[in-house]
């Protein structure tokens, strides 16, 4: 049996990567295929460059660091790809991938992180952030956005079995494309984070410090709680604006190896999370410390938090956010931390390879 492998791009580490390694693991024989890479991730993710194919877009001037900016392209890039070849195809999607050319011969199961955000639910929002809203350019990204739109539904008829990474994402998947998914959550590398019962009194965050993930609203809202210590780890764009807003009880460190990250997880109070993710792999990895969650309640995390593991805040706002911590505090909750540890485990590495490998296994007896 053939396999092919098919992710939107592979120049940078983050969880849709991270998924792609894990079934790579599964399938070591198979061929990678993606629009642009950088060799640098490959090795990171320990894939041969000599099994992966790029698209043309690899070879367009500043690609591998301003890919997007070839968005136009990347339907009729990611169609040139020849798999008439192959019994598996396994798409790994959050832009394109999923759209790769198939025929009735062929099996695709496609893992889909999310429909295309900036066609989709996020296009108002990246217009405006963009400044976009006016003027030719902005009518030349909203007519290439609206012919995306019409190519994503059409190719998504060419996926078999959708596999979401979150019952929230299989709602939109469904929304988008009227398809029913199966939800198998991302791995999420709880050995590589140590319990600890005992807990210190200081509350953790760690980010990239991008606008969506809203550590400008946590910092602000522990500069209005001067009795309460928190820490931030991370970088990013938005850190100056970030510093700005931290006052004598916010500690900001910056950047830090894992090793000093773990080591503020397991000890924090509680791990604060404002951000709305699909599904949002860092509270879980601050349940597998046996650290209590403060997560806004939107988006994957009403999936991985519990009432056993942590409360929610329900408006992306100081006040709210406030609210939520003064409960924690008040509410006389007492978290068991081993109890919190284990809930965690529902989303270990193993348990996603067993998942996966069980419903594709199923499904190709189907086409055999």
């Amino acid at each position: 049996m053939k396999v092919a492998l098919i992710q939107d791009w592979l120049t940078e580490l983050g969880g849709a990567e991270k998924v792609f390694q894990k079934i790579y693991e599964l399938y070591p024989e198979a061929d990678v295929y993606t629009l642009v890479y950088n060799r640098k991730v490959l090795q990171k993710l320990g894939i041969p460059e000599d099994k992966v194919t790029s698209s043309f877009i690899q070879k367009l001037p500043f690609a591998k660091n301003k890919y997007r900016n070839y968005l136009p392209l990347f339907s009729l890039a990611i169609e040139s790809f020849d798999l008439s070849g192959y019994d598996l195809i396994i798409s790994s999607s959050y832009s394109v991938a999923k759209g790769v050319l198939t025929n009735n011969n062929q099996l695709h199961i496609c893992y889909c992180h999310s429909p295309v955000r900036y066609a989709w639910d996020l296009h108002h929002q990246y217009i405006s952030d963009a400044g976009l809203n006016k003027g030719i350019k902005g009518y030349i990204i909203k007519y290439f956005l609206h012919k995306l739109r019409i190519w994503d539904v059409v190719s998504a008829n060419r996926v078999d079995y959708f596999i979401s990474n979150s019952n929230y994402i299989a709602k939109r998947i469904k929304k988008t494309y009227g398809r029913d998914s199966i939800t198998i959550y991302p791995p999420v590398a709880i050995k590589d984070f140590e319990f600890s019962a005992k807990k210190e009194d200081f509350y953790f965050t760690c980010s990239r410090m991008v606008p969506y993930k809203k550590i400008d609203l946590i910092v602000e809202s522990f500069a209005r709680m001067p009795d309460k210590k928190l820490v931030v780890i991370g970088n990013g764009p938005d850190m100056e604006k970030i510093k700005k807003l931290a006052t004598d009880n916010v500690s900001i460190l910056g950047y830090q190896t894992f090793d000093v990250l773990k080591e503020h997880m397991k000890r924090a109070r509680a791990f604060v999370f404002a951000a709305e993710e699909d599904f949002g792999i860092v509270p879980v990895e601050a349940q597998a410390c046996g650290t209590p969650v403060i997560a806004f309640g939107k988006g994957g995390s009403l999936e991985t938090v519990r009432a056993e593991t942590g409360i929610f805040f329900y408006e992306q706002s100081c006040e709210s956010l406030i609210s939520a911590v003064k409960e924690f505090e008040e509410n006389g909750v007492t978290y068991d931390a081993k109890r919190i540890s284990d809930i965690a485990k529902e989303f270990t590495e193993e348990e996603f390879e067993r998942k996966i490998k069980t419903f594709i296994n199923e499904k190709l007896a189907l086409y055999i």
